[in-house]
């Protein structure tokens, strides 16, 4: 990020070293590495989110666990999917960060014209239920050519539900074959991610080259909205400890530590997933059949931090491009940000992707996208250690309703 700030700086409007043109053929050609990143990210983010919802829900061995078990997972991740969301919309309506960043300057980075203001709209309160009927896919072929998102996801969960009604000889080869590809597609993401450094490199440095140092030093603000809004979002975490599971807060971010700094550094919420059910079940005492669900549940659907993040891009967009959100649009972002934020994989990267949709299910143009990609990997980092937490707490909460108190094989948490 740095050396790309850096070589921007040089070639770009802050120092000026060689001519515009210049300057912008050469960016182009740094921000090669970027462009192949986010294909192969966009290429491989449809399968990856259908088998890793239809796997986590097959994880369920009968209809009587997953009602038992999975409705109040997926009830305790939507709530605070949709308390996230509501978080980080006001954070960015009290900070306003887009007011930091000039729309002129993102205009002129946009690889094609982009609309004026008064030329987007935002959805009207009338259009919300046709909007909400239309997000059931009718072809789901269609719809994952597409690439809708929304509609890939609930078409996910009603096939893992129904593989759950069937025989394990009838869904068996199905769910293998869904596991097999979900593993593929992982390999493919991981691959993605060696590109990783150079593509934020060339990024940043074809940003930098086009539109200078001033837009790079107003994205500090949308960092600070987003980590504020994070920590807002740990707080709940650890107030539902201290709450519902009658814990320590100290004591869990103690015994959790180890699994949200692993969760931190790899930005995957999949590569931690053996050392969060191990936390969960060796240190913070919680049943090894719950953990067992809920964990891999979890990191399919509980993306919480994501879809505050999400949340907080949208407004700050919108604030750089001067639309106005309306209630309309505020619900529509709502909708859309927790069904998109339950369909990001757990593998770093995706997020970004996503946001698209949800910006343009809202009319916000996508062409600011670039500048947040920039700063995306810190923020990843960030937001899936929130996750992860989320999964933590979700374990200890579902443990506490089966009528179990917190106990300590090996150190774990008291009373």
């Amino acid at each position: 990020m740095v050396l790309g700030i850096g070589v921007g700086m040089i070639l770009g409007p802050t120092v000026g070293l060689v001519d515009e043109g210049t300057a912008r053929l050469i960016g182009s050609w740094l921000a090669i590495p970027g462009r192949v990143f986010l294909g192969l990210i966009q290429m491989i983010v449809v399968p990856l989110v259908f088998a890793s919802i239809i796997s986590g829900l097959a994880a369920s061995e009968s209809v009587e666990q997953l009602r038992r078990t999975g409705l109040h997972a997926v009830g305790f991740f939507l709530t605070t999917t949709v308390v996230a969301v509501c978080i980080g919309l006001a954070v960015a309506l009290i900070i306003r960060p887009g007011q930091f960043i000039d729309s002129a300057l993102i205009q002129s980075m946009a690889p094609a014209p982009v609309a004026e203001a008064s030329d987007l709209t935002t959805p009207s309160l009338a259009d919300v239920p046709e909007l909400l009927i239309n997000l059931l896919p009718m072809n789901p072929l269609g719809a994952m050519v597409e690439r809708e998102m929304l509609q890939v996801v609930l078409f996910a969960v009603i096939a893992g539900v129904a593989l759950v009604t069937m025989r394990p000889e009838q869904s068996g080869p199905l769910v293998n074959l869904l596991s097999s590809l979900q593993e593929v597609c992982m390999t493919v993401v991981r691959w993605a991610m060696y590109l990783a450094p150079l593509a934020v490199f060339g990024l940043l440095a074809e940003l930098t080259t086009r539109i200078g140092l001033d837009a790079i030093l107003g994205m500090s603000v949308y960092v600070g909205t987003v980590l504020l809004g994070l920590t807002g979002l740990m707080l709940l975490y650890l107030a539902i400890v201290l709450i519902v599971v009658r814990s320590s807060p100290v004591r869990f971010l103690k015994e959790a530590r180890d699994t949200l700094l692993l969760a931190f550094s790899t930005s995957s919420s999949a590569a931690v997933m053996p050392l969060s059910m191990q936390t969960a079940e060796k240190r913070l005492g919680v049943q090894s059949a719950v953990a067992q669900f809920v964990i891999p549940l979890g990191a399919t659907i509980n993306m919480t931090g994501t879809a505050l993040y999400q949340a907080v891009a949208a407004l700050f967009l919108a604030q750089v491009f001067a639309v106005e959100i309306s209630m309309a649009g505020m619900l529509l972002i709502i909708v859309t940000t927790v069904g998109a934020s339950i369909g990001s994989p757990a593998t770093p990267g995706v997020g970004i992707v996503i946001l698209a949709m949800v910006l343009t299910s809202v009319g916000i143009p996508t062409a600011g996208i670039a500048l947040i990609l920039g700063v995306d990997r810190i923020l990843d980092m960030c937001r899936t250690a929130v996750n992860v937490m989320g999964d933590l707490v979700a374990c200890m909460v579902l443990d506490r309703m089966a009528g179990r108190s917190p106990i300590t094989p090996g150190g774990g948490l008291g009373r």
